[in-house]
């Protein structure tokens, strides 16, 4: 096994204003910061603020460096990553489409790299997920099985002030622990095949 470090991004996809999806990826990340042998990196789309994809040539196909100044940073920072965990509300039975134009931007860069989701909401956020497991699939990613849902009803009264954030998330201590576990031996075992 590799002794090198494990680069982890953790990716905040929601970016309205109000927010909640700042508050269980501040958690999480500092979850992964605790394990050694990591370099994690809380990554805010709201820093990366990409038109809408409208590219002549998919980022599949591109053979020349992206143009778009924005794009250039946001790629750089998936290609230097190990793997992901993508933080996402369900909006309409789905994940915000802020979220699907970031994976839309980039292709080989995400390549052979676990992921693993924090999702909240409407069936916690479960059918969000399932529809990135597959994006993630086309972009020849590892979206393991574990992942943290955090149903409406434990969400919704930290949305609204009236119950705690920390409280939620001591209560999901031990499924963040095993999730973290995972994905950074994915990441390992990863990593070693794209070096080799």
């Amino acid at each position: 096994m590799t002794n090198e470090m494990l680069n982890i991004k953790v990716i905040i996809g929601s970016t309205r204003k109000g927010r909640f999806s700042e508050k269980p990826a501040a958690w999480i990340f500092e979850e992964v910061k605790k394990r050694e042998g990591v370099n994690a990196e809380l990554l805010d789309l709201r820093d990366y603020p990409m038109p809408f994809f409208d590219e002549p040539m998919s980022p599949a196909m591109i053979q020349e460096p992206y143009e778009h100044e924005v794009v250039k940073r946001w790629t750089g920072k998936i290609a230097e990553a190990d793997g992901f965990i993508i933080v996402t509300p369900e909006y309409n039975h789905g994940y915000p489409a802020v979220l699907k134009n970031a994976f839309d931007y980039v292709y080989k860069e995400w390549g052979r790299k676990p992921v693993t989701y924090v999702a909240y909401g409407s069936a916690g956020g479960a059918r969000s997920v399932e529809q990135l497991r597959q994006v993630a699939v086309e972009l020849q990613m590892a979206p393991l099985r574990n992942a943290i849902h955090m149903p409406g009803e434990k969400v919704f009264p930290v949305i609204m002030g009236h119950a705690d954030a920390g409280e939620l998330f001591a209560g999901l201590a031990k499924p963040a622990g095993i999730l973290i576990e995972e994905l950074l031996s994915w990441a390992r075992t990863l990593k070693e095949s794209r070096n080799q």
